[in-house]
């Protein structure tokens, strides 16, 4: 403890938990991992206090692990034994917002909705939108590269970040990018952090893109199906029509019928997946109706077109649902493997091939328009962690995605539950090079040590 009591003296006592039964609370993210006891978790408030946490860290040499809201899906912000998690969830300023620039300047803590809320009141909007987006904070999102509902048109977190203000092991303070739509002044150093998972530096401000906001409410398409293969042909037939929808998700039946069980949302029993796809464009009705033909096209025996904002702000609450409603049915391994849209057709039927022949649930949702799968393999509550069925079924749906020249993920991150194939996607000169480029940031190993690669 006469290491942490430096700490202390140098953050105060109320910036210093080291009570355990509050540390433990601070330990994990939404993953079955069993986390490391850390020594202290640092409740961060400032830039100064990240600064003092990590000179302190490299003086000691103390491994810290970097925390937002914990809503992580990978492990990547488990804490490890004898470590200090780096709170950031307090520091919640946006320190500014140019709606001439159309960009912000928001610090770490700040909620993703609370972003797209402020940016709306002036017309404009934050594009990223994971499913946590009311719980999770912007930190979280670029430390992922998280991307969201509407990442089908806009992008992912990196695509919005065009700045960064980076604290690195040693406590010096970096910033990268510009405030500025171009510049190629050097090596892309905001990109190299935007989904580095703490393992590089501490990010304590980002300057992000903001959009336009639609001016009327997007048109809205919900279709049902009576196969899931069905479901995906229809996605790719959107995307290949060239209706750029501005949301393309994708609905299995066991997600459906988990959220329909918690929240009564009239599922039939012929309905074996669903689509639900916006246009925010100026023609969106038109966009949407030509989304709804393509739909039937593919099979689907019931399509609904509506433009009216509470029809389709219920639509999207059905998708937003679908982890908590799956987290009802037993721990959830969560994987988001990517790949090429005209693939998505042929990565569905593998999967639902996966789960019978292993016997394991998988409940699947997807960002359908960007090819990038939801398979949660979800087993009992009772076991610490998934049976050898479910890492055997999570091996072949890795397998398969690689195969079709997909990734192992598309934004949750690799965290600690997808280290072991990593060897897979990247290959012996990729890893030495990430291994050096980690040597370079964080030359004593102490920055979220054993994450992402």
């Amino acid at each position: 403890m006469t290491v942490i009591s430096d700490l202390v003296a140098a953050l105060t006592s109320e910036k210093v938990l080291t009570d355990p039964d509050v540390t433990d609370s601070y330990a994990r993210d939404r993953t079955f991992l069993e986390p490391g006891r850390p020594l202290a978790v640092v409740l961060a408030e400032t830039r100064d206090d990240v600064v003092t946490t990590l000179r302190w860290a490299t003086g000691h040499r103390v491994p810290v692990v970097p925390r937002g809201a914990g809503t992580g899906l990978a492990g990547g912000a488990t804490s490890v034994e004898g470590g200090v998690v780096l709170a950031l969830h307090r520091m919640t300023a946006i320190r500014e917002l140019s709606p001439a620039d159309e960009i912000a300047v928001v610090e770490p803590g700040v909620i993703t909705a609370d972003l797209d809320r402020a940016a709306r009141e002036h017309g404009l909007m934050y594009a990223p939108d994971p499913s946590s987006y009311e719980i999770s904070t912007i930190g979280g999102n670029l430390a992922t590269n998280a991307g969201g509902l509407r990442c089908v048109k806009y992008g992912v977190t990196r695509d919005s970040t065009l700045g960064l203000e980076v604290v690195l092991a040693d406590g010096r303070v970096m910033n990268t990018g510009r405030r500025t739509m171009k510049g190629v002044t050097g090596y892309d150093l905001t990109g190299l952090f935007v989904g580095s998972e703490g393992t590089l530096g501490v990010i304590t401000a980002a300057t992000v893109r903001l959009h336009r906001a639609p001016s009327v409410y997007p048109a809205t398409v919900a279709a049902e199906f009576t196969s899931l293969g069905d479901a995906a042909a229809a996605a790719s037939a959107v995307i290949a029509a060239g209706c750029r929808p501005s949301l393309l998700e994708m609905l299995d039946r066991t997600t459906l019928k988990a959220i329909d069980d918690w929240r009564n949302i009239g599922l039939e029993d012929s309905t074996r997946a669903m689509l639900i796809a916006q246009s925010d464009a100026a023609d969106g009705p038109a966009v949407a109706e030509r989304m709804a033909e393509l739909c039937t096209a593919n099979g689907s025996p019931f399509v609904a077109v509506s433009s009216s904002a509470q029809e389709a702000q219920e639509l999207i609450g059905v998708r937003r649902m679908a982890y908590q409603a799956m987290e009802r049915l037993g721990k959830c391994l969560v994987e988001d493997v990517c790949v090429p849209r005209s693939a998505l057709p042929y990565m569905i039927e593998k999967i639902e091939a996966v789960a019978a022949r292993h016997d394991v649930l998988i409940a699947t949702a997807a960002h359908a328009g960007d090819g990038n799968l939801h398979p949660v393999f979800i087993f009992d509550h009772g076991l610490a962690e998934p049976p050898p069925s479910v890492w055997t079924a999570a091996d072949e749906v890795f397998r398969e995605a690689l195969e079709v020249g997909g990734t192992l993920t598309g934004e949750h991150g690799v965290g600690l539950l997808k280290r072991r194939w990593l060897s897979l996607e990247a290959g012996p000169v990729t890893e030495e090079i990430q291994r050096g480029i980690k040597r370079v940031f964080d030359p004593l190993g102490i920055l979220n040590p054993g994450k992402a690669i």
